[in-house]
């Protein structure tokens, strides 16, 4: 079994193959087998490392304000009651989310919640709570309909939110929206009616990767859904990944990598394999032209051994149902049973 022995402080050695998460390098880039749980937690606080020099570093306490929630606007809906809020994600920036919660008293122990985060549509926030929707794009409706409290917020530049994140000292826009929605996951966790710890996150398309970027830096994240939201980078367009360099991604793609996936330092394959072994629900569509279906399966095929050495392999499930760029209203269904399931929704 490999052990760490370097300074952790220090630079993480680079990984050629960001498809394979079986091996684990050490301080000089000798490679030893991912044999154990200890090893894959020194293979993932190097894929961790390797995110953030493309996103920049993730915010500590310097920006943890109180969250100092102000709701607003409330709409009687079918079930639950749909709350304007904002709340404080660091000093001097607000976030603005409706914040849906179901109608009656909450089960013992609270109802479980998600944070519902939205694809790129200039409303925002509004299409998944059924405001302005397109069809198939209304899951914060159809989950708060269902029994659990779900927060919306707006991504960066979206709905009613504008902000300059590189003004306020980030390296990408990528990693605000993180910062942001884990301090989404705060106020849900400070919620009286939410179990704290039965929180999930889904999201289409733009929402689908933040999905799963917010739950690779937050282990609160219980259990994802992610569709149409990833592929391997040398997929993604046949490998021209400029579509992830512009502000409202993460610019050292271009600034610092070239646009070149050869030269990145970090893959979607090991951010679904950082994930293990939380239950991860992947709708991935065989006529997507946004995520190329062949780089999922990559994706797949090397998160599939972290699953099974970390006891779970049932909890990496994903769906190719033969449509577009969609999220289909039966393929919608099973992810919610999913969530169900791993979150224990009383009211399923």
């Amino acid at each position: 079994m490999y052990r760490q022995t370097t300074d952790p402080s220090l630079k993480a050695p680079t990984y050629d193959d960001h498809t394979d998460l079986t091996t684990v390098l050490d301080g000089q880039g000798n490679p030893h087998p991912v044999d154990s749980p200890s090893d894959w937690d020194v293979r993932r606080a190097h894929i961790l490392f390797h995110l953030q020099e493309v996103m920049g570093p993730l915010p500590g306490g310097e920006r943890r304000v109180p969250l100092a929630p102000e709701y607003g606007e409330e709409v009687a809906e079918d079930g639950y009651t749909r709350i304007h809020v904002t709340y404080a994600s660091e000093p001097g920036d607000r976030v603005p989310a409706w914040l849906s919660i179901p109608d009656g008293e909450p089960p013992e122990g609270g109802f479980p919640a998600m944070i519902c985060l939205h694809q790129t549509v200039r409303s925002g926030k509004d299409e998944p709570v059924g405001v302005e929707a397109r069809p198939n794009r209304s899951s914060a409706k159809e989950l708060a309909e269902r029994g659990y409290v779900v927060l919306t917020p707006d991504y960066p530049n979206f709905g009613e939110y504008t902000v300059d994140p590189y003004a306020l000292g980030y390296a990408s826009a990528s990693m605000k929206g993180i910062w942001n929605h884990m301090r989404g996951i705060d106020l849900l966790a400070s919620r009286p009616e939410v179990a704290a710890d039965r929180i999930g996150a889904i999201g289409h398309s733009l929402g689908g990767h933040n999905s799963i970027f917010l739950a690779v830096f937050d282990d609160r994240v219980k259990a994802i859904v992610s569709s149409c939201g990833y592929n391997s980078f040398p997929y993604y367009y046949e490998g021209k990944i400029a579509g992830w360099s512009h502000k409202g991604y993460m610019p050292r793609i271009v600034s610092k990598y070239g646009t070149d996936p050869a030269k990145m330092p970090f893959d979607f394959p090991e951010l679904i394999g950082a994930l293990a072994p939380r239950p991860f629900f992947s709708n991935s569509p065989l006529r997507d032209a946004n995520f190329e279906v062949e780089g999922v399966r990559v994706c797949i095929a090397s998160a599939t051994p972290i699953y099974g050495l970390l006891g779970a392999p049932d909890h990496l499930v994903v769906e190719y149902p033969d449509d577009e760029h969609d999220f289909p209203p039966d393929v919608r269904e099973r992810s919610y049973r999913f969530l169900d399931h791993h979150l224990g929704n009383p009211r399923a």
